[in-house]
């Protein structure tokens, strides 16, 4: 579980991507756009592969302000998504990194 008090990453969002996993399930933060505004695009998927090799369809994202309030709501998310299909994502630990 990513917990409130050392999930700080905004800083790092304003000029990286930011990305970590949790026990099979991957994810990455990204500053985007969304018309004039400027957010975080947070995106999950199952392991084993990279956000690039993983099919779209696998995919999942979210947009939040990029604020830190932002930044709560996405550890928030992340935290509700592996949570809530925690099964899922401990499955993809065993996939092979072949296909």
């Amino acid at each position: 579980m990513l917990e409130k008090d050392t999930f700080h990453p905004l800083n790092y969002i304003m000029k990286e991507e930011y990305s970590g996993s949790m026990e099979g399930m991957r994810y990455m933060l990204k500053r985007s756009r969304s018309g004039e505004e400027d957010i975080i695009r947070v995106t999950i998927w199952p392991e084993p592969f990279n956000l690039i090799r993983t099919p779209d369809d696998l995919k999942e994202t979210l947009d939040v302000p990029l604020t830190t309030e932002g930044v709560e709501q996405a550890r928030l998310w992340l935290n509700e998504q592996y949570e809530s299909r925690r099964d899922h994502w401990l499955d993809s630990l065993r996939r092979p990194w072949i296909e």
